[in-house]
This record gives structure tokens, sequence and C-alpha cells, in this order.
């Protein structure tokens, strides 16, 4: 039976285990693999009446396929790091080393600490491929406020707030990175801090970051996401004010030991391997789509009975490897496609779903999925538990990786003839080298000298 029933807010329930801290002895248990992918997994039932539904109402159902939500082994290896993470910034301070943070804080003095850093890091991937979606269904099975009474017979009343999300605001300001912490945190407890930080507007930048920090330690804050972390490269670039929110972000998680996750596509690992103090910090998992591999395969036999046209099109070779060519093996684009050709085959009254319509969809989705990802791992390479240990992220620049297609690309082989020169280098070995294969078939003429 669970810790804590399925609600936003929680009572808190404290473990014995680790008695002296209320906030780790409060935390609720982490699910094993089985009774995670059971809670996370969204695959609503099919309408009533479905069979005598007509096309324009068939058609209005279509968006359903939106709610979908395939776990696969990857998103339990996120919901792990994640729980770590908020768990970390508990373990790293005790009541009274918080109370001193926060006067610190307000007096404005350094405060030094022996305490470990907390948990930081970074997660990329494809856009499309899941990594947002999945991140919030992974903390969404946890309560996000847990409300303290009472602690080992004495009055204890506070909020802990075990996760925020926030936006990485396009224009790289503290100031505005602030307002959407203070948001959020509003958001979670039903306070108006944003309110009172708005009157600030006019102060400098450190004021703002100062009081973030303050309601971070008041409030018990284990884990920060900032969500489009690439936003930050493309103003970085236009005006190079990327070091002011850096600075704000890396100074937030040492004053108040809240864990940290920038959770954003590739194009931020520009960023973070250009900033030598971002490198240690940044470290995390590179997501890639699917490989046309079994994991694609049960992927696909998950959504498949989702068809709402009169008649269900049989999960053929060729409709897997028309939807990966197309998809990229893109999650969301793999839904899209499925979506949208059913819709075309509603309009065209066709009683199913062909290679056909699909191909229709694809040419009005005007998809165009890149030919090359940057490093790292694809979906379908995650099982639990794994095989063997993963290998150790490159610190340097990722190297590029191939797109995958499930039909193979380029020109069918044609057949030579046995003089032909491109077969040279096929035939000559250092039994025959290549100087007595051509001889051998007049290809080569000795001259005198």
């Amino acid at each position: 039976m669970s810790k804590y029933p399925a609600l936003q807010r929680v009572t808190a329930v404290y473990d014995p285990t680790h008695e002296g801290n209320p906030f780790l002895a409060a935390m609720p248990e982490m699910l094993s693999h089985d009774a995670f992918m059971k809670a996370i997994r969204s695959l609503p039932p099919l309408p009533a009446g479905l069979g005598a539904m007509p096309s324009e109402e068939r058609r209005q159902h279509l968006p359903m396929l939106s709610s979908l939500f395939v776990p696969m082994d990857y998103t339990y290896v996120l919901y792990d790091q994640l729980y770590r993470a908020i768990s970390s910034t508990y373990s790293t301070r005790t009541m009274i080393e918080e109370i001193q943070r926060t006067n610190a804080l307000f007096r404005g003095d350094p405060f030094s600490s022996y305490a470990t850093q907390p948990a930081t890091g970074s997660i990329l991937g494809v856009p499309g491929v899941g990594k947002t979606s999945s991140i919030r269904r992974s903390l969404s099975l946890l309560p996000q406020v847990v409300e303290h009474e009472k602690y080992q017979g004495a009055p204890f009343f506070c909020k802990q707030i075990l996760y925020l999300i926030v936006e990485c605001p396009s224009d790289c300001s503290v100031k505005t990175l602030g307002l959407n912490i203070a948001v959020a945190i509003d958001k979670a407890i039903g306070s108006n801090y944003a309110q009172q930080l708005t009157s600030l507007r006019s102060a400098a930048a450190s004021a703002i970051a100062t009081q973030v920090k303050i309601l971070c330690l008041t409030h018990h804050v284990g884990l920060i996401l900032i969500d489009e972390i690439q936003n930050a490269v493309a103003t970085a670039q236009k005006n190079k004010q990327i070091k002011p929110l850096i600075k704000f972000l890396v100074e937030l998680t040492n004053d108040t030991c809240t864990s940290a996750f920038f959770v954003g596509t590739p194009i931020a690992e520009e960023l973070f391997i250009s900033q030598e103090h971002l490198k240690r910090r940044t470290r995390g998992m590179r997501l890639l789509p699917f490989k046309p591999d079994g994991a694609y395969r049960a992927f696909l036999q998950a959504i498949w009975p989702y068809q709402l046209t009169q008649d269900a099109a049989p999960l053929t070779e060729q409709f897997a490897n028309k939807l990966y060519d197309a998809s990229g093996g893109i999650p969301a684009y793999i839904i899209k496609i499925f979506q949208e050709a059913q819709a075309q085959a509603l309009l065209q009254g066709e009683r199913c779903v062909s290679v056909k319509t699909m191909q229709r969809a694809i040419e009005r989705l005007a998809i165009k999925v890149p030919r090359t990802f940057s490093g790292g791992t694809h979906i379908s390479d995650f099982e639990f538990p794994p095989s063997e240990a993963p290998a150790p992220p490159d610190e340097g620049s990722p190297s590029p990786v191939k797109r995958l297609y499930a039909n193979k690309r380029g020109r069918k082989p044609v057949q030579r003839d046995d003089v032909d020169l491109t077969l040279a280098s096929q035939f000559a070995t250092p039994a025959t080298p290549l100087e007595d294969w051509l001889r051998e078939r007049g290809l080569l003429e000795d001259w005198p000298c």
C-alpha cells in the first residue's frame, strides 16, 4: 500500500529510519519498476458504440490518440534519477544548518558548510522523443507538497515542496526566472510571492535572486527543473546574457542545497560544453529516437489497436517500415502520422488505413526529420535491469549519430563484369596482390623501362 494518496498535497507521514530529519523521513517511497510502469501508463478505452458512429463523430474522437502514453524502460531511469536528486537535497542539510543558511541570506553574509553538494544535471533529447512528458508524468506520481504539523510530539508547521518545474526565460533574465520560480511556488502552496516580487522589478537582479533563495529554503524545495533550457542558447549567441542566468542558478544550488536539472534539446549541449564550470554540473541523459527494433515494434503494437476507422488494418511490415522511415523513430511523430492517416481514411470514405493514406498523411504533415542527431543513447537501448554498465559520458563535443532507417537506403547492387575495376579492392588479397589480379585479367600492361 502506498504511503501517500494520489494527491498534489498530503500530510506528512514519517519514516522512523530517518529520525532527526523530518524532510527526508517524509519522502514518499520509491516505486518498483513494475509498479511505476503500471501507474504511469495511459491507454484509455476506445469510445463506446464505435461501430455505429458516423465518420464525423469518429474524427472527433481522434484527439484521444494524443493522450496515449506507453512507458518504456528509459522512463523509469528518469524517475529513478529525479527521485534520488530530491532525496539528495534533504540529505545534504540538517535543520540547524537550514536555519543558518536562511539567516545568512537575510544578512547578506556568506555561509560556509562542509555538506556535500546537491544533485545537478541535465536531460537533453531530440524534440518529440518524450522527455518532458516522461518527466512530468514521473513527478506526478509524487506529491508536490508535503504539509508538516507535528514531528516527534512537538508542533512543526511548514510546507515542504518536493519539486518545481519552471521554464527558462527566452530573454535569459535573472528577474524573469526568479519570478517564474515564485509563480511555481504560488501554484504549489497557494501563496502570493510572485505579486511581492513584481513590486521589486525595479530592484537589482541580485535582490530578487536573494529573495528566491530564501523562498527555496523557507519551503524546503527539493528539486528545480529548468525546462526549455535551449531558449538560453539563442539569446546567448545574440546578446551574451547567459552568464548572469547560469551564475544565478549555480549560486541557487550552492546557497540552498537545492538540486537542479536542465531539460531541453541537444542544442543546449553547445552551451554546457562551452562553460568549464558547467560540464560537471550538466552531465546526464542524452536521448535519441527509437531504433527500428523490437522496442519500436512493441510501441507500435501498444498503439495499433487505437483505430477509429470502420475496419482495423493489421500491423504489417510495410506499415511499420513506412511509419519508421517517415517519423525517424520519434514517438511524437509516430502518433501524429498514425492519427492523421486515420483522419485521411475517414475523410476519403475508406474503411481502414492503407499505406497510400499513410503516405498522404505524411505529405499533409510535411514532417522532415534530420539526417543526423547529436550523440546520445537511443530510447530502444534502455533495459531494466541493464545487461551491462553504460559507457561513461563524453566530456567533449558529442559525436553525430547517423539517421537510422527501417528500409535500407541507397541504390540496389547491380551485377558487374568480372573485369570491372570496382571489384578490384574486394578481391585483392595478400596472397593475390592487386597488381597480379589486374595482370591476370589483362587490365595491366607492362612497359619496358
